[in-house]
């Protein structure tokens, strides 16, 4: 679990991007699994990366079709399984015909905290090496923002997927095994917390 903790400018997106290859460093490396992502046909990198946006959207379409956009070749059991390690089964509980509910139809809508755990349950669909979230907090509110960070924890902790958040909030650091700050656009320290912080312990 890393955290990329700086302020607004600091170079913690840029740094995203490139991961991605959205954009190529002209200097250095970045690697994934000991390989250079230049190296790595866009196909691969793409398998192996997902990613959860400060204000991810789902379209006017079945739960079930948001998450399976994630991995089109997936089967109802994996689409239902990235749900449940979502943490969505509440949510499905609730709408009249679960998984298979229209968002946006009939007065079914979704708040923003069960909006991005479905975009979460999207993203790790196709079971990705690396989960990149970018402020995926910023667009809610403390409690809801808690929830959704213990969520992504948890995903560390029991998916076997590497987490990296991108935060301008320095509270947030804890939560981390490593934290990278950023300053005027290079990295300014790094930190390694042996034993990371529960979500429910930090307060920001």
């Amino acid at each position: 679990h890393i955290a990329f903790v700086g302020p607004s400018g600091g170079g913690k997106t840029t740094l995203a991007r490139l991961v991605a290859r959205f954009a190529d460093a002209s200097q250095g490396e970045i690697r994934i699994g000991g390989a250079n992502v230049k190296e790595i046909h866009q196909k691969a990198l793409m398998d192996m990366v997902s990613f959860v946006f400060q204000d991810s959207r789902l379209l006017k379409m079945s739960i079930y079709e948001n998450v399976r956009m994630g991995k089109p070749n997936a089967t109802r059991e994996e689409i239902m399984a990235a749900l449940h390690n979502a943490q969505c089964d509440d949510i499905l509980e609730k709408l009249p015909r679960g998984a298979d509910t229209v968002i946006g139809t009939k007065g079914v809508y979704l708040s923003g905290g069960e909006q991005q755990r479905v975009s979460i349950a999207r993203a790790i669909a196709k079971k990705p090496k690396l989960l990149l979230c970018d402020e995926p907090t910023g667009a809610l509110d403390y409690e809801t923002g808690k929830e959704v960070l213990q969520l992504l924890q948890d995903i560390c902790q029991t998916q076997g997927m590497t987490v990296m958040i991108i935060t301008h909030n320095s509270a947030l650091a804890p939560m981390a095994h490593k934290v990278i700050r950023f300053r005027s656009g290079k990295v300014a320290s790094e930190e390694i917390n042996a034993t990371p912080q529960p979500i429910a312990d930090i307060e920001w």
